[in-house]
């Protein structure tokens, strides 16, 4: 049975519904993963997916910030959620699929602006929100598995449009991809994304601020897609949606896609 999983930091579900409904019709993924759905759980408009045959869903929600979502047109099951750093804050999910599939969809901090947890608060969560995830990773290890998200790093040179530019800018800085890799590995998890795509740069985001931002090219691979070492192998056909970059009033995100046979 091959599943197709995608995942998109939407920047609000409701503000931008019709996006996700017009990537549901035109990709017909499997599963979606969504993240900073900025809602409560309440309020996500299910009747508009569901029309579509998206009827299933598993969230974590707040107003007006963080969020997670997993939009399914195959029957799944809340398989339950992490509150990471004690903050209350709704930036994990878990569901199982009825073939045992177990999906994880994260939201990591951003982190802020300055990369030094002493004078910047959100740096300091970020890296342990990570240590976190990474010593669940150790404590249990992942079977069966897939992990995406918005996970807020982009770990390779070839991740960002100046690997030296960007050296001292967060989600770039060495301590930051030293953390990202130390916790993928804790969970032997495989970096799907770039097992099906090895070489060359790949970005997921392009911030609001460039005017260009396809012209000026300056993204992050911020986003990504993990599995279990078990499943790994049936992992395939991974691509980056950058078109959808360019919608109208887009979220600076690109859907992340990975298909498994399972």
């Amino acid at each position: 049975m091959s599943i197709t999983i995608a995942t998109w930091n939407i920047n609000s579900v409701r503000l931008r519904a019709d996006l996700v409904a017009r990537l549901l019709r035109d990709e017909a993924p499997d599963v979606l993963c969504l993240q900073e759905c900025k809602s409560p759980v309440d309020k996500i408009p299910l009747e508009t997916f569901a029309a579509l045959g998206y009827g299933h869903m598993v969230a974590r929600g707040q107003k007006g910030y963080n969020g997670v979502a997993i939009l399914s047109r195959l029957p799944l099951e809340d398989a339950g959620h992490r509150d990471f750093v004690g903050k209350g804050d709704a930036r994990h999910v878990a569901a199982r699929l009825e073939n045992g599939l177990t999906i994880h969809n994260y939201y990591v901090p951003a982190g802020g602006d300055v990369p030094d947890r002493d004078v910047n608060e959100k740096f300091g969560h970020k890296l342990d929100f990570l240590a976190e995830m990474r010593a669940w990773f150790t404590d249990t290890a992942p079977e069966k598995s897939v992990l995406v998200g918005d996970l807020n790093i982009a770990p390779r040179e070839d991740d960002v449009w100046s690997h030296k530019q960007l050296l001292k800018v967060v989600s770039h800085t060495p301590i930051e991809v030293d953390t990202f890799e130390t916790t993928r590995e804790a969970g032997n998890w495989v970096d799907v994304t770039r097992a099906d795509i090895p070489e060359g740069q790949l970005y997921s985001w392009w911030s609001y601020r460039a005017r260009d931002w396809s012209a000026a090219d300056k993204g992050r691979r911020l986003d990504h897609v993990w599995a279990s070492a078990d499943i790994a192998a049936a992992a395939h056909g991974s691509r980056i949606l950058r078109e959808v970059r360019g919608w109208d009033q887009p979220s600076d995100h690109a859907p992340v896609f990975a298909s498994f046979d399972l």
